[in-house]
């Protein structure tokens, strides 16, 4: 057993490797290259972001639905997901890199490619996220277990992550425009391999299950048999019986499932604004004669980086102590920090640069560990629905269904704020002294004000959360 679980471990994290490749350099480039090389409009990228924002929270649900109930084998498979959704998701990836033609001439062409790029990237990151996602809940069901998987893909996210890095000094970043898509190019290729194995090879406690539910024998394949809490020997329900909103309201009306996804909405918003602002705001903030280049470049590639390597540190202490008082501890931290560096002021160079490596690195840490409690909403759902096969995919999904909206609103509105303080002008290069300045002390405001207002909104919410024990192996997991 344990053999198996370090394989399909390893397995499961070649899919988190090239999926964090790909992941990182869109959400690092993509607001940056429309903005300052393709020169889209502030009304075109709001259109394209509106849109971006109906299509993100309905494809969600759409896929899962499709993944947890289909008849199909090749949706209801995750395994097949990923396999023939690799190629797809490399593909999408490339659309955003590569000018479609002249931008001067026919401004509105940026805005076509903002939102067709979008919209392509966003459905096959939203299919192999959640077949992810699902496999994550679905290949043990044990914390012990999920945790060492937390671990393995951690230390793939690692490599996969530092794909920035090395963009920062292999290609200046979007400075070499010919070198980037280069290297775009190859990132989409060793990703799409490192997929394809996954999807070749991993292996889940429900394979079984789904080989009956779409009438499919495969002796060849070798699974370990669920093992679940069914000893009370009540019938276990087949999800694909009810209606997609009967499971919606099962799901939606569970108060840890509320508290969760408000605190995840939060949460995604805060890294998405640092992921597609942090090179925006540090060229800003952090002059020049103060940072050198390569200090800026290890900057921008470890904010990266470090998350990974953080979630491996405290995953003991996640272990010993659970996720709950992990997150919420973070919640206060990242409060206090706010708090100092706004009373220090922004000429404070060294401490806002190190507060800005923290700002790109808590959060993303602290998400990092948000499958643990999903997984325990999907396993407290089986239980309470007695349910044959869990509901992993359309858990994701409604979650994603409330909290993807984020992913738009955090550049809407902070493109929005930068405009009104003259961030054109700099984009032109007629920007004068003190429109300079106050585009600086808005900057700053910003980088102080979200995660106070976040963190002490989230501290909030997350204190009614109930699910704390699910660290705690000692009847849970005992086998009838």
């Amino acid at each position: 057993m344990d053999r198996y679980l370090h394989s399909n471990a390893v397995v499961y994290a070649s899919l988190i490797l090239g999926f964090k490749m790909m992941t990182s350099i869109f959400s690092f480039y993509y607001v940056k290259i429309f903005l300052d090389h393709y020169h889209v409009s502030q009304a075109w990228f709001d259109v394209a972001q509106v849109i971006y924002l109906f299509w993100n929270a309905i494809n969600d649900p759409l896929f899962a639905y499709w993944q947890d109930n289909s008849k199909l084998e090749i949706f209801r498979s995750r395994r097949l997901n990923v396999l023939y959704g690799a190629p797809l998701f490399a593909l999408s990836f490339l659309l955003a890199w590569f000018p479609w033609g002249d931008y001067a001439s026919h401004p509105w062409l940026a805005g076509v490619h903002l939102l067709v790029a979008l919209s392509c990237y966003d459905a096959m990151f939203t299919f192999i996220g959640l077949a992810s996602c699902a496999l994550f809940a679905e290949i043990s069901d044990k914390h012990e277990d999920r945790l060492r998987l937390t671990r393995y893909t951690q230390v793939a996210s690692i490599f996969g992550s530092s794909s920035v890095f090395f963009s920062q000094v292999l290609c200046d970043g979007l400075n070499d425009m010919a070198s980037f898509q280069m290297f775009v190019v190859v990132i989409a290729l060793i990703s799409c391999w490192a997929m394809y194995y996954t999807g070749t090879h991993v292996r889940t406690m429900y394979d079984n299950d789904v080989l009956d539910a779409v009438d499919i024998e495969s002796p060849s394949i070798h699974v370990v048999p669920f093992k679940g809490n069914n000893s009370s020997g009540k019938k276990k329900l087949d999800s694909s019986s009810l209606s997609s909103f009967t499971q919606f309201k099962q799901i939606a009306r569970q108060k840890n499932f509320i508290i969760f996804i408000t605190v995840n909405f939060m949460q995604i918003f805060q890294t998405t604004y640092i992921r597609n602002f942090l090179s925006i705001f540090g060229d800003e903030l952090l002059p020049q004669h103060v940072m050198s280049p390569f200090y800026r470049k290890f900057l921008y590639g470890s904010a990266f980086i470090i998350p990974q390597i953080l979630v491996l540190c405290l995953s003991p202490v996640v272990g010993r102590k659970g996720y709950y008082c992990v997150i919420l501890w973070s919640f206060y931290f990242k409060v206090f920090c706010a708090v100092v560096v706004f009373m220090a002021g922004r000429h404070q160079y060294m401490l806002l640069s190190l507060f800005m490596l923290i700002e790109a690195s808590l959060p993303n840490t602290i998400f990092a560990f948000f499958n643990l409690p999903v997984s325990d909403i999907i396993d407290a759902d089986q239980e309470r629905h007695k349910r044959r096969l869990p509901l992993s995919s359309s858990v994701f999904a409604y979650n994603a269904l409330f909290t993807k909206p984020a992913q738009s609103l955090a550049p809407m509105m902070i493109v929005a704020i930068l405009d009104r303080n003259h961030y054109q002008e700099k984009v032109s290069g007629d920007m004068t002294t003190i429109q300079h300045q106050e585009l600086s002390s808005a900057m700053f405001t910003v980088a102080c004000a979200i995660p106070f207002v976040i963190g002490l909104l989230q501290i909030l919410v997350w204190r009614p959360y109930s699910i704390r024990d699910s660290h705690i192996t000692i009847a849970k997991h005992v086998e009838s």
